[in-house]
């Protein structure tokens, strides 16, 4: 099989696989890097967005799961709740 150069495909240099971006956007979540390094009119912009975006729902779910059963610890051990 021969391999086809990018250009005879009609890509161009910045169309890379879109889930290398969105595993950017994954990891820049978790590293603490908040700007996207992609221009703002790309796919590789949303994509990057997308992964973002999914690591912080991600977070956001855990850490209401987690704080939803440390209050329900407590209330359960009979903690006194003052309204």
């Amino acid at each position: 099989m021969i391999k086809k150069s990018r250009a005879s495909r009609g890509l161009g240099k910045y169309d890379a696989p879109l889930k290398v971006q969105y595993t950017m956007g994954f990891d820049g979540f978790r590293y603490n890097r908040l700007v996207n390094p992609f221009h703002k009119d790309t796919m590789q912009f949303r994509e990057w967005n997308r992964g973002f975006d999914k690591a912080y729902f991600d977070n956001l779910k855990r850490v209401k799961d987690n704080e939803a059963r440390t209050r329900s610890r407590t209330i359960s051990e009979g903690e006194v709740q003052h309204v």
